[in-house]
């Protein structure tokens, strides 16, 4: 005979291990007092969390468990659960399938009369999910704010007849009677800044557009919206990053000011027209989320030791390689907060500025102005500079300047987009430089790349394979972490980044290779002989020390 017995959380918690037998009678007895519900009263009382309730429901009940950090619901899924009825019983609609099956996030999946509501409401068969109470209230109010905003701009779409929409510029967060595409922009923009994103993405398909976000250099969905809402979405932007609102055959650059959270946030517009309309990528300089400072970056202290010993040099080059988003901004920025002393006079050329410094002169590149790289630097050797940071080396001429301000006496900082530390000599050289020019002027190149860092909270160790060992020259029986995922890293088992570096000093013999025009293999041998340490040695030595996975580094280096 099958028991119909309700179960009760005190006795999926006690089964668990997850309170104590006195805990529990106490919270009883505080319940049958107060009527608070029994896990309010167990997180109230600090004997049990929020996230450590929903794991033991979970497990217990053999239901999933769901980050709604890393899960985003379905506009469908919003507008098939009413609001009032969604924040009443504590539900997050997440995807509507094709069979009519609703999938909800619940913080009380042992709620049976909430469950059958949700199925009389909605007419749908319902599938449960278990989360966090705090992450479930969170993201109804941003679900169903963004869903009513998208409703309301697109009944002021069809009473336009379709045409874009003109709003007057506002840039300080949407208020309650602001237009709804402007509220959609600005939640937009907000929510990236809180979530610590680089850049956003807003793309157009053939039936829907989609707003992406990258962070920690991965980007995951976060809102698909009517693909008629568009073009109305990019005119308002156009009006705040000040373009050709009229203009949409050719691409377009703009800047947005924004404050939020009570710090003012730069904001990098860049439009390009698609087969499906126009794509809007922010790239989002939030000073106050930089981790400038060569301790926070990822130098090893035998990194950092050399580095140090590097701005010592009084003048010559130093060069940051890497590929786009490899952080060399970063790492420029740093080593000028390093050297940056009320005697000395430091001036930058920089396309975009993207972080100030105190006591620093820094010049903004305007192409349409006429002030180019090379423009800039040249107006810069006559300001009587000590040190010099150039953001970028991209044409011949900048890099000849560079190496004449070098060799006149300054220490030049700046970048160039290359895979290795000695393939930066065979650049400049292919730049049309002269190698003897290029090997009396270089002092140092350092090659970098960003890695995510595991989050601390759920990854968990193992030992590598001996045959993966032997292929990595790692000793037999390493000890190496993996990712997990958890809440507090959006399910991705990351959370933030590191930086490792392969720091190449130009040594007298490598000077003399260089003015003979040695290949960059032979550089790479005699950097490597002269004790170099490379992007997968520096990456691995993080890998053992449990900050990154070893998939990070064997997908960002090469031997």
């Amino acid at each position: 005979m099958a028991d119909n017995r309700p179960i009760r959380l005190g006795d999926l918690l006690l089964e668990a291990q997850a309170v104590t037998s006195r805990q529990l009678d106490s919270a009883l007895e505080e319940q049958r007092q107060t009527g608070m519900r029994l896990g309010e009263i167990l997180i109230k009382n600090g004997w049990l969390t929020e996230r450590q309730l929903a794991e033991s429901l979970s497990h217990q009940l053999r239901l999933p468990l769901i980050s709604l950090a890393r899960y985003r619901p379905q506009p469908d899924a919003i507008r098939a659960l009413p609001e009032n009825v969604a924040r009443r019983l504590e539900v997050l609609p997440l995807s509507l399938s094709d069979d009519r099956r609703l999938k909800v996030a619940m913080a009380d999946p042992l709620d049976i009369l909430a469950i059958d509501e949700l199925h009389l409401t909605t007419k749908l068969e319902i599938e449960i999910g278990v989360s966090v109470p705090s992450e479930i209230h969170r993201e109804l109010e941003r679900a169903y704010s963004m869903q009513d905003s998208f409703e309301d701009a697109m009944v002021e779409v069809v009473q336009a007849g379709g045409g874009f929409i003109e709003m007057e510029l506002s840039s300080q967060g949407a208020a309650a009677d602001d237009a709804p595409v402007i509220k959609i922009v600005n939640d937009v923009l907000e929510r990236a800044v809180r979530e610590g994103a680089s850049d956003v993405h807003i793309e157009p398909f053939e039936r829907h557009a989609q707003v992406r976000y990258r962070v920690d250099g991965q980007l995951f969905n976060v809102v698909d919206f009517p693909k008629s809402l568009h073009p109305a979405v990019v005119s308002r932007i156009k009006i705040m990053a000040e373009m050709d609102i009229a203009e949409r055959r050719r691409p377009q650059d703009g800047r947005i000011l924004i404050k939020v959270l009570d710090r003012r946030v730069d904001i990098r517009v860049s439009s390009l027209p698609t087969v499906y309309g126009e794509k809007i990528v922010f790239r989002i300089l939030d000073q106050s989320n930089a981790k400038v400072g060569l301790e926070k970056i990822g130098f090893s202290e035998e990194d950092r030791s050399l580095v140090d010993d590097i701005l010592s040099v009084p003048y010559g080059i130093i060069l940051v390689t890497g590929p786009t988003g490899s952080g060399k901004s970063t790492t420029l920025y740093s080593m000028l907060e390093k050297i940056n002393r009320p005697e000395v006079n430091i001036v930058t050329v920089e396309d975009p500025v993207e972080y100030t410094l105190g006591g620093v002169s820094q010049v903004h590149v305007n192409e349409r102005a006429g002030l180019s790289f090379a423009a800039a630097l040249r107006s810069i050797l006559r300001q009587d500079p000590d040190k010099i940071m150039i953001g970028e080396i991209r044409d011949t001429e900048t890099a000849q300047l560079a190496i004449r301000a070098a060799l006149t006496g300054h220490l030049v900082l700046s970048t160039l987009h290359t895979n290795d530390a000695p393939s930066a000599v065979i650049r400049l050289i292919d730049m049309g430089v002269p190698p003897f020019l290029v090997a009396s002027s270089l002092t140092a190149m350092i090659a970098q790349r960003l890695l995510r860092r595991l989050c601390t909270r759920c990854k968990e160790s193992y030992i590598i394979p001996d045959a993966v060992c032997r292929s990595l020259s790692l000793p037999e029986g390493s000890r190496a972490w993996r990712p997990v995922g958890c809440d507090d890293c959006r399910g991705t088992g990351y959370l933030g980044r590191t930086g490792i570096f392969e720091i190449l000093v130009v040594s007298e013999e490598m000077r003399r290779c260089i003015s003979d025009e040695v290949s960059g293999d032979e550089l790479r041998h005699l950097a490597l002989h002269a004790g170099m340490k490379t992007l997968r040695a520096s990456g691995l030595e993080k890998v053992l020390q449990g900050i990154t996975s070893l998939e990070e580094v064997l997908a960002a280096t090469f031997n």
